[in-house]
């Protein structure tokens, strides 16, 4: 077993000394170093520039909170559940995120790549992103799929995240093939279904995060970071302005009892 080893570029801890990603933790990172920055670094083993980093950090912003989405509410419920467990409650909450909360970012990061390599050398204009954006919105129709990252149950005339984005991206040259996809998916989705929908702005963040050069397989793990914060400030507003208790009454005492309502056997629930 002595024998063996297992290396690693992140964190190692000798009696005197502790670093991180090749440098003293201490005296370079600490207090040096921002978490978005860092975050970053040791997610790419590379340091951001401080275009990558605004932009990276922009991304988290968007993500942190959005109101009484179910992953702040089961946060709530499970702190009031289990007080001596704040693990628990954040583990609850981002355990939530998923297809319809939070993993758009993964999804859409993903679908805009997959379509990126498939078309091989990306267009040189607008027209030429428009013309790929008409095909791949007809062709995810005609497989009766929805875009990933099209369309907000909220912001339905437009997601405030997803221009403000955009512009970041664009002002530290930032705004590659991803995001050009993605707006290009915006402007021409009309025309092929008849109706406009805005681009989500957990969508746009997946496609900021893949024109960032960062792994897709960790896209969702990054909205994860962004909520947990959002997560945090929940419960500390849970503490001073408790609601989870109401939320629970509700709920119990408007219960109401009905016949069981059983599945078919071998068949689906209708």
């Amino acid at each position: 077993m002595a024998d063996r080893e297992y290396p690693t570029a992140l964190g190692a801890s000798s009696v005197e000394k502790i670093t991180l990603l090749g440098h003293d933790l201490a005296e370079d990172v600490m207090g040096e170093v921002g978490f978005g920055e860092l975050a970053f670094w040791l997610a790419a083993q590379r340091r951001p520039s401080p275009g990558e980093t605004r932009v990276f950090e922009a991304v988290l912003a968007a993500l942190a909170d959005h109101g009484f989405t179910p992953t702040a509410i089961v946060t709530r419920l499970t702190y009031l559940s289990a007080p001596d467990s704040i693990q628990g409650a954040l583990a609850a909450g981002l355990l939530g995120g998923g297809s319809r909360f939070l993993g758009v970012t993964e999804d859409c990061g993903r679908f805009l790549h997959a379509v990126l390599e498939s078309a091989g050398e990306p267009p040189e204009d607008d027209a030429g992103w428009d013309a790929l954006a008409l095909e791949t919105v007809r062709a995810r129709r005609a497989e009766g799929r929805f875009v990933p990252g099209l369309g907000h149950h909220v912001h339905k005339n437009g997601d405030p995240r997803t221009p403000r984005l955009l512009r970041i991206a664009a002002e530290e040259g930032l705004y590659g093939p991803h995001l050009s996809l993605f707006a290009a998916i915006g402007r021409v989705h009309p025309e092929v279904l008849g109706k406009t929908l805005p681009l989500n702005g957990a969508g746009v963040c997946g496609a900021a995060l893949a024109d960032l050069g960062l792994p897709l397989e960790l896209l969702r793990g990054f909205a994860l970071l962004a909520r947990t914060a959002g997560l945090i400030g929940q419960l500390a507003e849970e503490l001073r302005h408790p609601v989870a208790n109401d939320i629970f009454l509700s709920v119990d005492l408007n219960n109401r009892s009905v016949a069981p309502d059983p599945y078919p056997p071998g068949g689906t629930h209708g």
